[in-house]
C-alpha cells in the first residue's frame, strides 16, 4: 500500500456532534492531554490515509473517511489544544473537523492493510459479513478500499467477492487455515491470493473497530478494591489498556504518572480508593499493602523479558529504550530488581485474600480466552463482541516497537542461575496452590 510524501495541507469545515457510542469519525484515534496541535492530529490521520481528521476535548484526535454526525454551534467547539493555545481543538462531545486536501501527485490509498490470514467460510456468510460485492479484476486493495468506504475493519476476499464486516461470534478468526487453500488468484493482481468460494482470505483495514472504545467510570462507587498486580515490567500498561477495552470502564492506579494520564488512562488522577475504577495498577509488595486490596488480578511474566522491559522504561520511558550509556548501571539492577520479580509473586499468593493470576505470555497467545476470565473475575458479564474487538487493537499505543538488539547477551551465567532458581521457586508456589505453573518458555532448561 501507498503512504502520502508530502506534509498534507487541510481545511476547517466545522464543528461537529460526537458520541463515545457512536463515533463521527471511526478510524484510528488517539490522545496526549499535554502536546496535541492541529498539525499533529493532521499529519497522524494523514499519515494513516484518512480523508478526514477531528479533534475534540483539546487532545484526542480521530481519524475517518466519512463524517457521521450533524453539525453543531462553533461557539461549541470552544477548547484550546493542549499544545497549541492560540488553536481550537473541539469541545466536549464536539470535533473541529478537517477535510484533508491532496494535489493530483500525492497518491493516497486507505493505509495499510493487516493480513489475518485463510479462514474458512463462515456457515451463514451473508450474516457474518453483512456487506459484499462484486469486483472486476479483484485486488487485495480494492476489497480493502471497498470495506474502508464500508467504515468496517475486516475485508473477505472470496474470489470476485469482497466481503466487509466486524469479526464476530459468527466469525471469529481464531482457527486459521493453511494458506495453501487461499491460493487462488486474483484476477486483478496475478501475485496475489484472492482466496475461493470455500476459503476466504481477510485482511483487517485500517478502520477502528468502534464497539470496544467507549470507556467510563463505574456508575456507582464500589466499596470492593480489586488489585491489578504485578512487578514492574511485567505489561501493567498493557494489562489496563486491555482491561479498560473489555469492560469499557477506566483503571486506576496506586501512583500517579502524568505520562499515562496524557495518553488516555483518565483514571490515573483519581484516588486510589475513590472507587470509581474497576481496577487498580499496583507494583507494590507486602502483607499491608496486599492487604488493603479486596482482591486482586495478578500479573506475571518471563523475569528475563521483565527485567529488560523495566531496565528500559526506567532509562527511556514507558515505550522508549535505555541508551548504550545506561547498560553500566544493568549488573547492579539485575541483583537489586531480580528477587523483587520472585518476592512479588510470593508475597502476592500469601498475603491476597483472592487471586486470579494470569500470564503476560498467556494473554499474548490466547488473549480472547484469558482476557475473558479476567473480565468475569471482575465481576462483570463478558462481551464476546467486545472482546474480539479487544483483539483487533490489543497493542494500543503502549507498545515498544520492536525489541533494541543488543550485540551481546546481558545475562551472565552468574544471573542466569539466580534467576533460574527464582523461576523455581514461584513455579512451586503456584503449584502448591492448586495453579498452573509458569509457562514452559521461561521454566529452567
Amino acid at each position: 500500500m501507498l503512504i502520502w510524501f508530502m506534509f498534507p495541507t487541510a481545511k476547517y469545515i466545522g464543528c461537529y456532534t460526537d458520541d463515545t457510542h457512536n463515533r463521527a469519525l471511526r478510524g484510528v484515534s488517539f490522545f496526549d492531554y499535554k502536546k496535541m496541535t492541529l498539525f499533529r492530529c493532521q499529519d497522524n490521520c494523514a499519515e494513516r490515509g484518512y480523508w478526514y481528521a477531528g479533534l475534540e476535548f483539546g487532545a484526542e484526535c480521530y481519524c475517518g473517511h466519512k463524517i457521521q454526525a450533524p453539525n453543531a454551534s462553533e461557539s461549541e467547539c470552544n477548547m484550546e489544544c493542549k499544545g497549541e493555545r492560540s488553536s481550537l481543538c473541539g469541545g466536549a462531545n464536539r470535533l473541529s473537523i478537517y477535510r484533508m486536501e491532496l494535489s493530483q501527485e500525492s497518491a493516497r490509498r486507505y493505509g495499510s492493510a493487516i493480513f489475518k490470514g485463510c479462514f474458512r467460510r463462515p456457515e451463514n456468510a451473508t450474516l457474518a459479513l453483512p456487506i459484499s460485492a462484486s469486483i472486476r479484476n479483484m485486488s487485495v486493495d480494492k476489497c480493502v478500499d471497498k470495506c474502508t468506504e464500508k467504515e468496517l475493519p475486516l475485508a473477505a476476499l472470496s474470489g470476485r467477492q469482497c466481503h466487509c464486516g466486524f469479526p464476530t461470534s459468527l466469525f471469529t478468526l481464531h482457527e486459521r487455515e493453511d494458506e495453501d487453500l487461499c491460493m487462488q488468484r486474483c484476477t486483478g493482481e496475478d501475485f496475489e491470493s484472492c482466496g475461493n468460494e470455500e476459503f476466504f482470505v481477510v485482511y483487517q483495514t485500517q478502520i477502528q473497530d468502534h464497539r470496544c472504545m467507549d470507556r467510563r467510570f463505574l456508575p456507582a462507587r464500589s466499596k470492593r478494591l480489586v488489585a491489578l498486580a504485578s512487578f514492574p515490567g511485567a505489561g501493567n500498561t498493557w494489562a489496563r489498556h486491555l482491561v479498560e477495552l473489555a469492560t469499557g470502564y477506566y483503571t486506576g492506579s496506586y501512583y500517579f504518572d502524568g505520562s499515562l494520564y496524557n495518553k488516555g488512562f483518565k483514571g490515573e488522577r483519581d484516588h486510589w480508593r475513590s472507587g470509581r475504577t474497576i481496577c487498580i495498577k499496583t507494583h507494590e509488595s507486602g502483607k499491608k499493602e496486599i492487604e488493603a486490596f479486596d482482591s486482586s488480578v495478578l500479573v506475571i511474566r518471563n523475569p528475563y523479558k521483565a527485567l529488560m522491559a523495566e531496565f528500559n522504561r526506567k532509562y527511556g520511558g514507558h515505550i522508549g529504550f535505555a541508551s548504550q550509556a545506561h547498560w553500566k548501571e544493568w549488573p547492579e539492577f539485575v541483583n537489586n530488581y531480580a528477587p523483587w520479580w520472585a518476592s512479588h509473586t510470593l508475597d502476592w499468593l500469601k498475603f491476597g485474600k483472592r487471586v486470579h493470576v494470569v500470564h503476560f505470555e498467556a494473554l499474548k497467545s490466547e488473549l480472547f480466552i484469558h482476557l475473558k476470565k479476567v473480565v468475569v473475575f471482575l465481576g462483570l458479564e463478558p462481551s464476546d463482541d467486545r472482546l474480539l474487538c479487544v483483539e483487533g487493537q490489543k497493542d494500543g499505543n503502549f507498545k515498544r516497537s520492536g525489541l533494541r538488539k543488543l550485540e551481546y547477551n546481558p545475562y551472565t551465567p552468574e544471573m542466569r542461575a539466580t534467576i533460574d532458581g527464582l523461576i523455581k521457586t514461584v513455579d512451586s508456589a503456584l503449584r502448591k496452590r492448586n495453579m498452573p505453573g509458569v509457562p514452559e518458555d521461561y521454566r529452567p532448561r
